[in-house]
Formats: C-alpha cells, sequence, structure tokens
C-alpha cells in the first residue's frame, strides 16, 4: 500500500499526530473559547480513526457530565495516547461500557507548542480557523429593553 499523502511521513505519523492532539486538547481545558480547539482534535480522532491509525476501544463515564446528569465518553487509543470524545448513539450500541476512568493512567508529556500543534492538525484534517467566524466585538445584537411609563399601553 502507497501512501499518496503529499505531505512528508513524519508530519502524519501517529507519533506526532497524537502529540499535537494532545497539547491541542491540553490547552483547550484553559482557552478562553476552546470550541475551535475540541473541534480540530475531534476531527484529527475521527479521520485517524477511518485511516486505521486510531481506534475506539469502549466507553467511560464523563467527569464533566452535561446539566448534572450522567455522560458517558468514547476512550480513543492513539499510539501511546489515549483521548475522551463524546459519544454517539452508535458507540453506544457497538462499544463496550468500562465503568469509571482510572486516574492512575496518564499520558505522556510532550514538548510541542500550541502553534506547530495546530499547524500539524490543521494540514493533517483541512480545517482553518479562518473557517470559524468570529464575532464582531462592536456588533452587538443586544437590544437595550424600552420601560414604559406605569399605566401606559405595551401595544
Amino acid at each position: 500500500m502507497s501512501n499518496t499523502s503529499k505531505s512528508t511521513p513524519s508530519s502524519t505519523s501517529v507519533i506526532t499526530l497524537s502529540q499535537a492532539i494532545f497539547t491541542v486538547n491540553r490547552h483547550a481545558k484553559t482557552a478562553g473559547n476552546p470550541k475551535y480547539l475540541y473541534s480540530l482534535k475531534k476531527r484529527a480522532l475521527m479521520k485517524m480513526i477511518r485511516e486505521g491509525k486510531a481506534k475506539k476501544v469502549g466507553l467511560h463515564f464523563s467527569n464533566n457530565p452535561k446539566n448534572s446528569q450522567q455522560q458517558s465518553d468514547v476512550l480513543i487509543d492513539c499510539g501511546d495516547y489515549t483521548f475522551h470524545i463524546p459519544a454517539t448513539k452508535e458507540d453506544f450500541k457497538e462499544l463496550p461500557h468500562l465503568g469509571s476512568l482510572d486516574h492512575s493512567l496518564r499520558n505522556p508529556k510532550c514538548k510541542m507548542g500550541l502553534h506547530q500543534a495546530k499547524g500539524i492538525l490543521e494540514h493533517y484534517t483541512g480545517l482553518s480557523d479562518r473557517n470559524e467566524q468570529p464575532r464582531k466585538p462592536g456588533k452587538s445584537s443586544y437590544q437595550k429593553p424600552v420601560f414604559k411609563k406605569l399605566g401606559d399601553s405595551f401595544f
């Protein structure tokens, strides 16, 4: 099987991609607006699963469930690293539930900058930060309320 990708093999190796995902995920946890970083992580992991570079292992209970309800995330094995992404209905049908997350297992540390990690994942997935339309701070859709005097009609 030949690699038809135009990029160098080292930039799309499982090790490099998993380190880039680890770096983006670590920064997303403390970012002011993590939406783009999490979407970049998810898209890269899904592409790696399709290519056979990563695999879904099972389901874990989420540490941070939405609305104080129980929620499960998919555990993905990617080289020496493991990651979680939100589960779909198909995941509940196909994957075993592994219970609670084992906090003693940790991903290995890596020294990769966020800028380099984003560049690797954007090149790999084709996703770009320019695709996200940021809101302009001066253009607010908020309208001030209008108060009527007591006894005046609202109509």
